[in-house]
């Protein structure tokens, strides 16, 4: 039996949400599964993934193949990253001490690269906030103007008669 790590999909139309199964490669998508590690949403920013690591990985040591998507996934948490680890450790190249020392440092550079993703997706949108509240107090104030003008009497009537007056003017001095 052929034994996948997949997605099984889930949600509305338009706004999926993924099961991370383990399933036979011949069941259907969203049919018959054998176990449930885990949950992917991929319409937050950034896509927020819930999966049991050392299920995953115990999955993956007894021969279980990811789909792409899933191996995508599963990297991305550090399942994958920690079984070429334990190859190591097996091999003799690392002792324990010295891979969990790594996939320490790693897990916590993933950390800080999504917390930094986070908060500058948070400060872009308060900047796109401000930058369009700018932008329609600009055009409320030129709305304003151009009513104000149009309200205003025509200056063209106070032009009519000072040319009138001024003919007056030179006609008395002479």
């Amino acid at each position: 039996m052929a034994v996948k790590i997949r997605l099984q999909r889930h949600g509305k139309k338009g706004k999926a949400f993924f099961h991370i199964v383990i399933a036979d490669g011949r069941a259907p998508r969203d049919g018959k599964f054998i176990e449930k590690i885990g949950t992917y949403n991929p319409t937050t920013n950034p896509a927020t993934i819930n999966i049991d690591s050392d299920k995953a990985l115990s999955w993956l040591n007894n021969g279980a193949q990811p789909t792409d998507t899933c191996k995508a996934i599963l990297s991305y948490k550090g399942v994958m990253y920690k079984k070429h680890l334990q190859g190591g450790i097996a091999k003799g190249a690392l002792t324990q001490e010295q891979a969990d020392a790594k996939f320490a440092k790693w897990e916590a550079d993933k950390t800080a690269k999504v917390n930094n993703k986070v908060s500058s997706l948070a400060t872009s949108k308060k900047d796109d906030y401000a930058a369009r509240f700018a932008a329609e107090s600009a055009a409320k104030e030129a709305k304003a103007a151009k009513v104000a003008a149009k309200n205003t009497p025509p200056p063209a009537v106070e032009e009519a008669a000072a040319p009138e007056a001024q003919a007056e003017a030179p006609a008395t001095e002479e």
